[in-house]
Parts: structure tokens; sequence; C-alpha cells
């Protein structure tokens, strides 16, 4: 009797490590060639992607929907420990069925694509758009439609999730966007903040990098003004400075106003309508262009009868992201375990 007692607590130990082996999924990588990203300014068109896959894929002949999502500036490809973790009590806590989670290389030599196609970069919301979702849905078991694929992302990836989603309904059919940058020009990216003033004073490539909102400012507009004819940077800006005089470039201005998603929503609103579902959040104690242009973002979207979520938690702008407490587990994943086709 003793020696069966002892076998069953052996094989019940043993089910109960499989079960938990069987919630964890795992992270394979691959370099994608893009033809998109084929460009003049020097940047590398094979790209790192990284995609979870879920527990018990090797196992199973299911196919799964697919979350692109969209890293922030300096950010890169890599799903950390911590993401996967988080990925994986997401199964764990039944916040959401199994799916595929995808995330691209975006980093540039100035740090950041913004998604965004360009002459003088590449076509990074192309490649993001087409190619990699080709390429997903040719290698791995998804559910390749429109209703299986949502997009998401942090910051410029919240901006690039936006943007992408909103451009391409035919790919997308819900959009989570965790505090979206770059919506609109104000605050520390406003006309008449410091940044477009210090920007103008950076003449090396070298005192770029010793800096944050110039070199931001300059992937911008490598992104969307760029000028194959004015180095060091080969780009243009919006405004300039004569002392404390403000020019507008009212060319370039309008083609950042065709990039802010604030400026665009009136002329793809049709497009928007076409989604499952929209979600915006940031944190309450982000930096202060955060609150007002997503607010501005949301009473745009709500003026032209878009349905959407927009959401101000507490915390700032990376705290309540990845952690057990903060969005992605306990809002990204289940907006999306709802939206989604399964």
């Amino acid at each position: 009797m003793k020696k069966l007692l002892f076998l069953l607590l052996i094989l019940n130990s043993s089910i109960g490590v499989q079960g938990a082996l069987a919630q964890t999924g795992k992270v394979v990588s691959f370099v994608l060639n893009s033809r998109a990203l084929q460009n003049t300014g020097g940047e590398d068109p094979n790209r790192k992607v990284s995609v979870y896959l879920p527990p018990n894929y090797d196992a199973s002949t299911q196919r799964y929907p697919v979350i692109y999502y969209l890293h922030g500036f300096m950010g890169k490809d890599n799903i950390f420990p911590q993401m996967q973790a988080i990925l994986d009590e997401g199964f764990k806590r039944n916040k959401i069925r199994p799916f595929i989670f995808v995330q691209a290389d975006h980093y540039t030599l100035y740090e950041g694509s913004f998604y965004s196609n360009s002459s003088l970069t590449g076509n990074w919301d192309e490649f993001e758009s087409k190619e990699l979702v080709e390429y997903i849905d040719k290698n791995f078991r998804t559910l390749a439609t429109r209703e299986s694929r949502g997009i998401a992302g942090h910051s410029m990836g919240g901006y690039g999730a936006f943007k992408i989603g909103m451009l391409h309904p035919e790919v997308f059919s819900s959009i989570y966007a965790l505090s979206p940058g770059l919506l609109a020009m104000v605050k520390e990216f406003g006309p008449n903040s410091p940044s477009f003033k210090e920007v103008q004073n950076v003449k090396t490539v070298e005192d770029l990098k010793k800096t944050y909102y110039p070199k931001v400012l300059v992937a911008v507009a490598r992104a969307w003004s760029p000028n194959p004819n004015k180095p060091p940077f080969y780009c243009d800006f919006p405004f300039s400075y004569e002392g404390d005089k403000m020019i507008v470039n009212q060319a370039v201005l309008e083609k950042w106003e065709a990039n802010m998603p604030v400026y665009m929503v009136n002329k793809y609103a049709d497009n928007l309508r076409k989604m499952t579902a929209i979600k915006l959040d940031w944190g309450r104690n982000d930096s202060p262009r955060f609150p007002v242009q997503i607010g501005m973002l949301s009473q745009r979207l709500e003026n032209l009868g878009i349905n959407h979520f927009a959401e101000e938690y507490i915390g700032d702008h990376g705290n309540k992201i990845w952690a057990t407490d903060g969005r992605v587990l306990n809002d990204l994943l289940p907006f999306f375990n709802d939206y989604l086709k399964f």
C-alpha cells in the first residue's frame, strides 16, 4: 500500500511539472531580408524578428491569431525574459487564449524608424504590414485573416500601431496603442519648445548622440521629410529660428502633419470605422506631451463617431507596461482575447 501511494505521489508530481511546463511558450528568432527596406540612407535591410509561440505549439496542429507588437524608440526586436514571463502569465491566468506574438527590429542609425515609408531610410510601414505579415503567415501556423490579426505597441510603437492599423484595415482588425507618441506637435515637441531650437544647433552626428529630443526629431525628419541634399542628417524640419523668431517651413509642416494621427484621422475615418476595436491608454504621470496629444486624438475620434476605448491610469511612461500589475497582462491581452477571432 505504501509503495502504491509513493508511486501515485510521483505520478502526480510529474503531471504537475508537465502542466507547468505546458504553460511556458518559447521564442524563436530569424533574420528577414527586406525588399521594402532597400534604401539610400545607410540602413540595414536585414531585420531580426522575434516570435513568441504559445505553449504546446510544437505538439499541436492548431492555428493561432497573431499580435504584431511594435517597440519604442531605441528599442529592438528582443523579447526579454520579463516580456516572455508576462506572456506566459497571460495563459496561466486565463487572460487570453493561445496566440502568436511578433516583434520586428525597427532600430535605425538614429534609433527609430517611426514605422513610416521614407525615400531615405526605406519603407518601414510596407515592411511591417506586408512583408512581415506574409512571411509569418507562410512560416507559422497562423489564422491568416484580418479578423485574427491585431497590432499594438508602446510609445513610438504605439504611434506605429495606430497609424499602420489605420492605413491597413485590410490587414489588421484591432489596435491597442500604449502611450503612443508623436500624434501631434505639442509640449516638448511643440513649435515653441526648446527641442526645435536645440536640434538647429546640433551640427555633428557625435553631438546628436549626446541628446534625446533632437535625436528623436532627426529620426522623425529622416522618416517624414528627408532631403538628400542637406547633410549631415539629410532631412528638413518644419520650424527654424532666427534668434527668437520662429520661421515656419509650410511644405515640411504639411509633410509632418500628413504623418501625425491627430491630423490624419479625418482623412482615414472610414478605415478606422472598419476596426473591430481600438484602445488608447496613457499614464497620468507620463511626460506632459502624452496625456495632451492622446487626449486630442481621442477627442478627434469621438467627434467623428469612431468607437474606441481611451483610459488614463496611474503610472509613468514605462513602469506599468510589462509588469505583473501592468497594462499588457491586465488590459492588452484581455482586449485582444475579446476582439480577435480565435
